[in-house]
């Protein structure tokens, strides 16, 4: 019983802690929702809320890790109990009151109800339970003299995994946007089955005075746009993709069908706050953009920023591109990386670039359908899955084999050393007995 409670936490944490940690941006987006629906939006700098982010996430994993291979038992129970404990009067609340409506357990991999939350917390707290009342129970993999190793690998390999997500991209991209996705299709809602009903909002200011404006009634361009929001006004089937919208920001125009409409290439530069936007490659984003224009392939900067913003971003990066309006969560959603890239072709997301991974010029010689980075990147699930086999697990199964050997020809050398002790002590009793008779 205690080993099979042990298995069921030491799977769940380092699933949960992996999928978080290989997106940290999601899980800081997570945690500010928390502090938002406490009253607490703000008060954390991001920076502070991202370091939490990883760190919880590297916490559950290595919890994960350390139950599986029975690391330190007595102390890994004591801190899994009081985790799961946190845990479950945290989802409590979330059933009660639904103050969010996705814990984010799982990241975007697998979505729970604040019902199911609880009811796998309350699951997860039994076993916690029973590896804290039995810690000796549990069988150990690892020599104590040997836990130190996978204590430190592992906890250098799930900071670099989060380390290496911020600097590129998510190695596992579960969101609707993933490459892949045809976007009108994540959009469809199958005959039969009720449509819900959205609204985007637009706060507005003029003359000093702020309104707020739907799509039916958006205001001439003397209007100042200061922000934008999409809530379900209701319930039905709900679409992977359901707030995504291009809204021109010169002329206010819809353009959404427009662009996944468009037969062929497109580019979507992804800023949802171009005032806080990494602009160290800037010069890169100019150049796709002069590409872009050379081949005729559409080219927008969707933002949820101010006038002010986009008016700053364009005198410190001279961009030329134009603006368009979305909704800022849909923009987080689509790529985690401020600014990213997307190319479309047909409405399909062919690729995805981290401003640090932008193309370079050497790449931009050819038009997209001979180039490269026109053609849907080959790398599969099953080969990711691989790589992290080979990088994290296979090196713990080694050493878990070695040091299993280890054990067992310590073992045979000590029942040996025992064998000869008895043998000698036979041999000697036996002399002495000869001696006596004689």
């Amino acid at each position: 019983m205690t080993n099979v409670c042990r298995l069921i936490l030491a799977l769940t944490f380092i699933f949960s802690g992996y999928v978080k940690a290989i997106d940290p941006l999601g899980t800081q987006y997570k945690l500010q929702d928390y502090l938002e629906a406490v009253g607490l939006a703000g008060v954390l700098p991001d920076w502070a809320t991202l370091g939490i982010s990883v760190l919880l996430a590297a916490l559950e994993f290595c919890l994960g890790i350390f139950v599986l291979f029975n690391i330190r038992r007595r102390a890994t129970s004591r801190v899994m109990l009081a985790f799961m404990a946190v845990m479950t009067l945290i989802s409590v609340w979330l059933a009660v009151w639904n103050p969010v409506k996705d814990c984010g357990c799982f990241g975007d991999a697998v979505k729970l109800t604040n019902t199911e939350t609880l009811l796998k917390n309350l699951v997860l707290l039994a076993c916690a339970a029973v590896i804290f009342t039995w810690p000796l129970r549990m069988v150990r993999f690892i020599s104590e003299s040997n836990q130190w190793i996978v204590i430190n690998f592992t906890i250098l390999y799930i900071l670099l995994s989060s380390v290496y997500s911020l600097y590129k991209l998510p190695r596992f991209d579960f969101r609707p946007y993933h490459i892949g996705a045809n976007i009108k299709q994540g959009m469809a809602i199958p005959k039969g089955a009720a449509s819900p009903r959205f609204e985007t909002t637009f706060l507005m200011r003029k003359d000093g005075k702020t309104k707020e404006f739907t799509l039916e009634n958006y205001p001439d361009s003397t209007w100042e746009f200061v922000d934008s929001k999409t809530v379900q006004t209701a319930e039905g089937y709900t679409p992977p993709i359901h707030d995504f919208s291009i809204q021109e920001y010169q002329s206010g125009k819809d353009i959404t069908r427009k662009v996944l409409d468009n037969k062929g290439y497109t580019f979507l530069l992804i800023s949802p706050h171009l005032e806080n936007a990494d602009d160290t490659n800037f010069g890169d984003i100019d150049q796709l953009y002069e590409y872009a224009q050379e081949q005729g392939i559409p080219f927008y900067c969707l933002t949820a920023s101010s006038e002010d913003a986009m008016q700053r971003w364009t005198d410190l990066t001279g961009a030329e591109y134009p603006f368009c309006i979305t909704d800022e969560t849909t923009l987080k959603t689509i790529i985690r990386s401020n600014p990213g890239l997307l190319l479309l072709k047909d409405g399909t997301v062919i690729n995805k670039w981290s401003h640090n991974f932008l193309p370079k010029s050497s790449e931009l010689t050819a038009p997209l359908q001979q180039s490269g980075i026109g053609q849907m990147p080959r790398d599969a699930v099953a080969e990711k899955i691989a790589k992290v086999f080979l990088w994290f697990v296979l090196p713990l199964l080694l050493l878990t084999f070695a040091d299993r050997m280890w054990a067992w020809s310590k073992w045979i050398r000590r029942k040996q050393e025992k064998l000869k002790h008895d043998i000698s002590t036979l041999t000697k009793e036996k002399n002495e007995k000869e001696d006596c008779s004689r």
